[in-house]
């Protein structure tokens, strides 16, 4: 298959074979062979100089250079997207340049960009200006006549009515106080006007209120245009004002508070022919600038453009570069050798193909000195790597993400491609559901090289990188559903015909009649006469509750048998005699007995209670069975079995701290003793517990070690098997749900004549799958499933705590790399 081309010629359950190797490069090929195993990707390199700070370094200076052409670039492509325009994902096809020469580009270009954006800045302020400057024109002459033509009526009035009153001239209005004939006349009103950003308007006529104790008269009008802010490159909502006011001081006052608001004040004459002139002139200014803009925004455009075009090529080559000298960093550079000197991990299949690289940097940077590559042995455990491909890189994820694998642990992934989507699909199983699932991850499918090109968002990201988990979810559904026989929660007769029928001809409810068998079982999965009975849940809760308990048990006992692998291949015999042999017996004698039971009962259709077997078990061990005996020798068997368990615990407990300790008096006498494994093991080939036979050895820490482990594994062993019983839970309530939206929605909406009942009872049922079934029940299942992987499973066997390898390598790079 083509899915299947990149997987390793090799043992799936095991890393791959690391090896520690040295490096020494002459100073004249060390860039080129960097870059070539950059190319290749293949070599993890170990950071020589940790204790330097990055600016101690020997290629400190290289690497600012390219930080600072790194800036340059997203400074380019910052200015690309304010303009509106994209870089191209296709580079020009233009001769290879040298990073010197794009150095001296990149200067060029940037300041090419720093002088039109800031001549096209300084353009747009004094635009914005001019047409704030025409619109305040344009409102003030509004307020200004409208105040002149009332003016007359209101004076003839307050003359005849108002003025009359001695006392009124201390409380009349500012404007009143103007028109009034005598002294008032030659202070005259006064006015300022400006203009301000919308938001602000409310605040701005308080605090003018507050300054001038109420002495003013506030007009205000929404601009007729938008401005542009050149700084943030979007359009502002502003307001027209005008004040009114009489006095210096009150002047001197409304002049800070625009100034303190950021409102841009404009002086407007109080003679029409006047404003009517400085319109005009404002107006031509305007299309002038306009044009100067237009032709500046064209020319900032073609530059961008051309930059477009090379950009991605660009931001390749100095994240490269980048990359290399930082790698040169971490090598130590001996100066009277001309040589630098790194360590690292690699493959031991990637050591041919490593050395074929560094001889073709030697020959291509015409040195006169080979490259030194071979094998050292290395104190620290190596990294672990696993060759993965877009197949099964998914479901590695999904392991790695509870733990990086030991060096050669077991891979638990291998199982998790079939057991993950598996249990999901005992979860999810609706064969109409899964069909719906499957429509998705082969969309996804047939679009990822289009997909896997484009910058999608968190939640598509995370949907397209496990596409094939949703892919074999969906057909592990589609079989499970078959099994329940529930399409959108209804059955249907695919393999024949039903093996029940109803007790009289009319059959007109199943519900309370009851249902008597007629013929041959029902071939494959649930007879879907039980839909709709009144024994359906009884019947499916006991289906589901044990097949729960029987999956989890099988899953426990590959968990264990896994951990006997890992110990036979580490050698370490003390765990396979005193963890593995009382856990598989711990487990079975209870739970394994359990499963027995649960299909000697389906085989014989015995009415025994198996929650009373397995309760006497414990509190009644030498009583009578009576009818819950399912076969002959039951009560010695559950006799002997618990009392197998009960050994169990001690034999976890006490054995092996003390064994080690013996181990480590005799080792630190100085005699060998082979209880570990063969007895010509090196000290070197032995498992951690055997390394416990150091001078640090301490016996206490390791016994309530094991205590832990022990306890941990017995309480587990009951919880865990409990924890299965969520693959029933979930399954009931995804059926229970399927036909609540079926029968009380879409049956129920359906039952009317009218159409638009119809149409929304479709509508509902539609959003209910789509959104309820579909997305939070396969969120639901999914996590329920990751669940028992990682805690019921994995942790019968997988320690987790090593870390992966990261080989240097361009493939890996991004742009958030700087």
């Amino acid at each position: 298959m083509e899915y299947l081309d990149n997987l390793p010629p090799m043992d799936l359950m095991r890393s791959e074979k690391m090896t520690f190797v040295q490096l020494i490069i002459p100073v004249e090929s060390a860039h080129r062979a960097i870059s070539y195993l950059g190319q290749l990707g293949l070599l993890q390199f170990r950071d020589l100089n940790d204790e330097k700070s990055p600016f101690q370094r020997t290629f400190v200076n290289q690497v600012k250079r390219c930080a600072e052409m790194s800036r340059k670039l997203r400074f380019f492509k910052d200015q690309i997207h304010k303009a509106g325009l994209l870089p191209s994902p296709h580079p020009a096809s233009q001769p290879d340049i040298e990073l010197e020469e794009l150095e001296m580009q990149l200067a060029e270009h940037e300041h090419e960009l720093i002088e039109m954006n800031s001549n096209t800045e300084k353009l747009q302020q004094t635009y914005n200006e001019l047409l704030e400057f025409k619109m305040v024109l344009q409102k003030a002459s509004d307020f200004l006549v409208s105040s002149r033509s009332n003016s007359t009526v209101q004076e003839r009035e307050m003359v005849e009515n108002v003025y009359s009153n001695d006392d009124y001239a201390d409380t009349a209005s500012l404007l009143e106080q103007e028109m009034q004939p005598g002294p008032s006349v030659q202070s005259g009103v006064r006015f300022v006007s400006g203009i301000i950003c919308k938001s602000k308007v409310l605040t701005f006529e308080r605090m003018l209120f507050r300054a001038t104790r109420g002495n003013m008269f506030f007009n205000q009008a929404a601009a007729d245009d938008q401005i542009l802010d050149p700084s943030s490159n979007e359009m502002v909502e502003k307001t027209v004002f005008v004040v009114f006011f009489s006095g210096e001081q009150a002047r001197t006052k409304i002049l800070k508070i625009c100034e303190a608001f950021g409102a841009n004040c404009y002086p407007v004459p109080e003679d029409v022919t006047k404003r009517m002139q400085i319109t005009r002139e404002v107006s031509s200014r305007l299309s002038e600038l306009e044009t100067t803009l237009d032709a500046g925004t064209r020319h900032r455009d073609k530059a961008l453009t051309s930059i477009g075009f090379q950009l991605v090529k660009w931001m390749n080559m100095v994240g490269r570069e980048k990359a290399v000298y930082d790698t040169l960093n971490m090598l130590n550079f001996d100066v009277t050798k001309k040589c630098l000197v790194g360590e690292g991990w690699c493959p031991i299949f990637a050591k041919t193909k490593i050395q074929e690289a560094l001889q073709r940097a030697t020959f291509d940077s015409n040195s006169q000195v080979g490259i030194i590559f071979h094998v050292m042995d290395a104190v620290e455990s190596p990294p672990t790597y696993f060759r993965t491909n877009r197949f099964t890189s998914a479901f590695q994820e999904i392991v790695d993400a509870y733990g990086v694998a030991n060096y050669q642990e077991a891979n638990p992934a291998v199982y998790t491609v079939v057991t993950f989507p598996f249990l999901f699909a005992v979860m999810f199983g609706d064969w109409g559901h899964g069909i719906c699932l499957l429509l998705g991850a082969l969309v996804l499918i047939a679009r990822e090289r289009k997909l896997g090109t484009q910058k999608l968002g968190s939640f598509m990201e995370m949907l397209f990188g496990g596409r094939y988990v949703l892919l074999l979810m969906s057909i592990f559904s589609i079989y499970c559903g078959l099994i329940y026989n529930e399409f959108f929660s209804v059955p249907f007769h695919i393999f024949g015909e039903s093996a029940y029928k109803c007790r009289d001809s009319s059959c007109s409810d199943a519900r309370s009649i009851g249902l008597i068998k007629s013929r041959d079982p029902y071939p494959f999965g649930v007879d879907p006469s039980w839909r709709g009975s009144r024994t359906e849940l009884p019947f499916l809760n006991s289906l589901k509750m044990k097949l729960s308990i029987l999956l989890g048990v099988v899953q426990m006992n590959l968990g264990i048998i896994l951990s006997y692998f890992n110990a036979r291949f580490f050698g370490n015999s003390l765990d396979i005699k005193y963890q593995f042999v009382p856990q598989m017996i711990f487990l079975n004698c209870l739970f394994g007995y359990l499963s027995l039971l649960i299909v000697i009962k389906w085989c014989s259709g015995s009415q025994a209670d198996l929650y009373h077997v397995m309760i006497y078990m414990f509190l009644s061990p030498f009583e009578d069975l009576g009818e819950n005996k399912l076969f002959w020798g039951q009560g010695v068997l559950q006799v002997i079995l618990l009392l197998c368990a009960v050994v169990a615990v001690p034999w976890m407990l006490f054995p092996k701290p003390f064994i080690l300790k013996r181990l480590h008096t005799e080792r630190f006498q100085g005699r060998t003793y082979g209880l570990l494994g063969t007895s010509d093991m090196k000290i070197d080939d032995e498992p951690d517990s055997a390394r416990q036979h150091q001078e640090d050895f301490n016996f206490s820490e390791e016994f309530v070690h094991q205590m832990i482990h022990s306890i941990e594994f017995v309480l587990g062993a009951v919880s865990n098997t409990a924890s299965y019983l969520r693959l029933w839970a979930l399954s009931l309530a995804h059926s229970e749900l399927s036909t609540v939206f079926y029968e009380k929605v879409l049956l129920l909406a359906w039952g009317y004549e009218n159409i638009i009942i119809r149409l929304v009872g479709l509508a509902v049922f539609a959003f209910a799958t789509a959104f309820i079934l579909l997305m939070m029940e396969t969120l639901s299942a999914f996590l329920h499933a990751l669940r028992l992987h990682w805690v019921e499973f994995q942790n019968k066997f997988y320690h987790g705590d090593g870390y992966k390898f990261r080989p240097f390598s361009f493939a890996s790079l991004t742009d958030d790399d700087d």
